[in-house]
């Protein structure tokens, strides 16, 4: 028998303006409880006290709120959106000490934070708070939305998410359980090495390019965060620039999205194994000449794409060390050529006499540059 997979498969929908109103409401209310709660949380902790449990949280915040005259409208919407925010937030602490705690593969991840309404708003709906019909999603206390099927859902969800994000698009994500459909399986092997010129090389040779949708449309950007920044912060017209920007973004991530989603399946339908190397992507971004560039092109989501599309396809992938010597070592026979400096772009094994070309990004400008810091550094270690 083979292990059920959880997949998210997301759609648009166009609520009506009083659906957006409850909607609003419901958001709201969502973010309180799990401010209030997080604060509480905080206090406690500062106080040398240990964390209250799940159930105690949804019973101060939740049940006991709802009688206060402060909180009294937090009964105007569905109970269980409130209680699937506490939980998120009791999952958030557990990953937490879990990363603290070196029991969590992975980087290590920061305390949960607080909401803030000028960010994307989510609420997550479990089985009795909605249903699913032909045309229409049915949402407790807030009605039937409208809703565009770009495919068929495989299975009957067990949760729906509802999300607005900062341009205002709403959107509806569902959580199914799928089978793995394994691919008939193939003698290709791939092995990609990413870069800022050209997206992807392969080990045959090809290479792709990147859309680079922020790179095409960067003065578009500077024009509109221009224009936002003589918008006076709280008025309308603040708001509307806003938006304008929050749109422009959307649409640089979802032609980004779309690529990689295009090319990640490609690769995966062609090939049985696919070799990656390991990036440190949050590291690089903090260079300030190439952090624009390196985010624009979305290495990080490919790995992560290319990750789950194996295992979901029957696929072998794998990631090679950032340490790994690749470059000083022969492919054909496995010599170990040495170091090699950054002006060399090609080099003869001696062992098995084969020439191996490097793929190197870096101009002559910021070679000479490199060996004038080195050349500095070496006379004053001298001295």
């Amino acid at each position: 028998m083979r292990q059920v997979m959880k997949a998210r498969f997301k759609y648009r929908i166009y609520p009506t303006p009083g659906q957006k109103y409850r909607l609003a409401k419901l958001f709201g209310c969502v973010r309180v409880v799990w401010n209030d709660s997080l604060a509480y949380c905080q206090q406690k902790y500062k106080s040398g006290e240990k964390k209250s449990s799940n159930s105690e949280l949804q019973k101060l915040f939740i049940t006991q709120a709802k009688k206060t005259e402060e909180r009294e409208w937090l009964s105007e919407v569905s109970n269980i959106a409130l209680q699937q925010s506490l939980n998120d937030l009791n999952q958030a602490y557990q990953n937490f000490f879990k990363s603290t705690q070196g029991k969590r593969k992975g980087r290590p991840i920061k305390p949960p934070k607080f909401k803030s309404r000028k960010s994307k708003q989510t609420a997550r709906f479990t089985k009795g708070g909605f249903k699913v019909g032909q045309h229409k999603i049915y949402l407790a206390k807030i009605g039937k939305l409208k809703i565009v099927w770009s495919r068929e859902l495989p299975t009957a969800p067990s949760s729906v998410t509802v999300i607005k994000d900062s341009a205002h698009r709403y959107f509806l994500s569902f959580v199914v359980e799928i089978q793995p459909e394994i691919l008939p399986k193939t003698d290709n092997s791939v092995g990609i090495d990413l870069g800022i010129k050209t997206f992807a090389t392969f080990s045959d040779g090809t290479k792709i390019d990147a859309p680079k949708p922020l790179k095409k449309r960067i003065k578009k950007l500077r024009k509109l965060s221009k224009s936002l920044s003589h918008k006076t912060k709280g008025s309308k017209r603040y708001e509307k620039a806003r938006i304008r920007v929050a749109k422009f973004h959307a649409t640089l991530k979802d032609t980004r999205t779309d690529f990689l989603h295009k090319l990640s399946t490609e690769i995966i339908r062609e090939n049985q194994t696919i070799v990656l190397e390991d990036l440190n992507v949050s590291g690089m971004i903090k260079n300030r000449k190439l952090s624009r560039a390196i985010s624009d092109l979305g290495w990080r989501t490919f790995r992560t794409f290319l990750e789950g599309k194996a295992e979901k396809y029957g696929r072998d992938f794998r990631v090679i060390s950032r340490w790994e010597p690749t470059s000083q070592v022969c492919s054909n026979c496995g010599f170990k050529g040495g170091k090699l400096d950054l002006q060399v772009r090609e080099w003869e094994c001696l062992n098995c006499g084969a020439k191996h070309v490097l793929r190197r990004e870096c101009s002559d400008k910021y070679i000479s540059r490199g060996r004038a810091v080195r050349d500095i550094k070496r006379t004053r270690r001298q001295a």
